[in-house]
């Protein structure tokens, strides 16, 4: 089983990797990334820190117990928030302050069964989610690779404060996908805010960012044209669960 550190180096890899400018998934300090460390810890982007130019040092460990309880907690001001991350830090004389998305990192890696977590900022994908069609745009699925790649439906989540109240937001949405799919999603397409990708591996994150941007450009050319034409949901069923997709999806470190 990789060490910490060893997950710190491939975290910074996958957000490097996301935040490459070509791929236009993240502007300047935008995105955050974590991981799993699987001893009770995580390592969280640290806040003011930019994916195209991560380090080691741009990560801050924390304990994952009393962050994800943070979830439970009644109303706190921003302070209270601060000083609840401060404390929850492995290193408490650790300097860099975790992202403002810290909890739902937290949540990410262990409710919803994510080893790591990308959320970034697409282009692509903010076209649709800033609009006012958005829900209605994500409504049905385009073609196979979209759910072999990124699971039968996205979990939609309309708009809530960053910090504690979108991370509330996105374990109640969470909670029913999976109430209603049987699983917990891979996506979570979040209003007027951008895109969260749930993986086992930063080769995951990767690729479910990829197709989703993919999707969502595809989503916005079916409009020039009358719009989109979704499959239906036996396609859907169909493509989720043959054998042969299954099979796919190992190939392609999908779980």
């Amino acid at each position: 089983m990789p060490n910490a550190e060893e997950i710190l180096e491939a975290l910074v890899q996958m957000s490097l990797a996301l935040g490459r400018p070509e791929r236009d998934l993240a502007i300047l300090g935008e995105g955050n990334t974590s991981a799993a460390v699987g001893d009770g810890t995580f390592w969280v982007k640290a806040s003011g820190t930019q994916l195209a130019t991560a380090s080691r040092d741009s990560f801050v460990r924390l304990w994952l117990d009393p962050v994800r309880a943070l979830a439970e907690a009644g109303e706190m001001s921003d302070e209270a928030f601060k000083a609840a991350l401060d404390a929850a830090k492995v290193d408490r004389s650790a300097v860099r302050r975790p992202s403002t998305e810290t909890v739902l990192h937290a949540l990410a890696l262990t409710e919803f069964g994510a080893q790591f977590v990308g959320h970034t900022h697409p282009v692509a994908v903010n076209a649709i989610m800033c609009s006012v069609a958005a829900e209605k745009a994500l409504a049905g699925r385009l073609f196979p690779d979209e759910i072999v790649v990124c699971g039968p439906a996205p979990a939609y989540v309309p708009y809530a404060d960053p910090g504690l109240p979108l991370a509330r937001r996105v374990r109640e949405v969470c909670h029913r996908y999976a109430e209603a799919w049987g699983m917990m999603p891979k996506v979570i397409a979040m209003q007027n805010h951008g895109l969260i990708a749930l993986g086992g591996s930063p080769e995951e994150v990767d690729h479910i960012t990829a197709m989703f941007v993919k999707t969502c450009r595809v989503l916005a050319g079916t409009y020039a044209f009358g719009g989109p034409h979704f499959l239906s949901e036996e396609n859907v069923e169909r493509i989720h669960t043959r054998p042969d997709e299954a099979y796919r999806r190992r190939e392609l470190h999908i779980r």
